[in-house]
């Protein structure tokens, strides 16, 4: 290529690839616009009146998306300042999840994307926990092959990834999911639902040393957390027949405690996979990811063990509709599209 080829190829200006990113797996509507890297609008409607029972009611979460949908889509394109013209492909979450919830999202996004004429791209909702790193925020980005620890209240997998499409469980729990463990003994202590947050927040105050709880041991990589949740309901309840204001005298250290013994738990399987694997870029995804004590601490491991370590900002932890965009985009230039034909999956393996 010619000198002046190249500056004429340098000034010519490229067009921005535009997509929306639909997010509907559970419990919030969020939508999000991504033009090439970076977003310019996120908004997502959350479900609060879900605490008032203590978990998710699948068929109330889909009434609400089907309530929040369009307005939050209109509200992201509006706050990005792009035209559903200006679309390159609209990307959705096809699974895993509640498969109301699911539906709702994937046929809005289909609809909007055919009458637009444009491409709809069903996405794999953890998956694009992962790729929330590759949004550009100016922050350093994980190379493949990487590991990720990918915890919430529905999953908790140890991946490695290889590439955008190539996913690899190295590690899994056996029975609850990280972020169903806090919530379970955030209720144990009378704490509202969700409970992990609130776990998070009493923490910091607490010792983290204070109370032993058992740590499940599995062979291999794998995590269980229902023996943990056992161990400390029996604990609480031994030690509320000989003090009725335990909870309440020592709320803060039983936090502490139990977040402690669940994060230990997910970095000793975290340092197992990387002797395992001999990878040291490491990166965090999720809910669950955004725990503090769970940031911490892997900066504390990234120190010991000479790891590359990443963590997302907070606001691309939860279910948001970035995650789904940024999914989207690698798709789109992958040529991975979808059909009208794709049906939402409550269960959708990674692998």
């Amino acid at each position: 290529m010619s000198k002046l080829t190249q500056a004429i190829k340098e000034l010519t200006p490229t067009r921005q690839i535009v997509i929306l990113g639909i997010e509907s797996s559970c419990d919030d509507t969020s939508a999000a616009v991504l033009v090439d890297d970076k977003i310019h609008a996120n908004i997502t409607a959350d479900q609060a009146f879900h605490r008032n029972f203590g978990g998710v009611v699948p068929e109330a979460a889909s009434r609400a998306h089907q309530r929040d949908i369009l307005p939050v889509v209109e509200a992201a394109l509006a706050e990005a300042k792009i035209d559903k013209s200006q679309l390159d492909a609209i990307a959705y979450t096809r699974g895993p999840g509640l498969l109301g919830s699911l539906l709702v999202g994937s046929s809005f996004a289909k609809s909007l994307a055919q009458a637009l004429g444009v491409p709809a791209i069903p996405i794999h909702h953890i998956r694009a926990h992962v790729l929330a790193h590759f949004i550009d925020t100016g922050a350093s980005k994980p190379s493949f092959p990487f590991l990720c620890l990918t915890v919430s209240g529905g999953h908790t997998l140890i991946l490695k990834v290889d590439s955008p499409f190539e996913y690899r469980i190295l590690g899994e729990t056996l029975d609850d999911a990280a972020g169903e463990a806090f919530d379970k003994a955030a209720k144990l202590l009378g704490l509202p639902y969700p409970g992990g947050p609130l776990i998070d927040k009493l923490a910091q105050s607490g010792d983290p040393r204070k109370f032993a709880f058992t740590k499940p041991k599995v062979p291999g990589i794998d995590l269980s957390f229902s023996g943990l949740k056992s161990n400390i309901k029996q604990f609480i309840d031994r030690s509320l027949k000989s003090n009725p204001d335990f909870i309440e005298q020592h709320l803060n250290d039983l936090a502490a405690s139990i977040q402690f013994t669940i994060v230990s738990m997910l970095l000793e399987q975290l340092i197992f996979a990387t002797k395992h694997t001999g990878i040291r870029e490491v990166a965090l995804a999720g809910g669950v990811s955004a725990n503090s004590e769970l940031r911490a601490q892997l900066q504390t491991h990234a120190q010991k063990y000479g790891w590359n370590t990443y963590t997302p900002p907070i606001q691309y932890c939860t279910d948001n509709g970035a995650m789904i965009a940024i999914a989207g985009k690698f798709a789109l230039e992958a040529g991975e599209l979808g059909a009208l034909a794709d049906a939402a999956v409550a269960k959708w393996e990674i692998e």
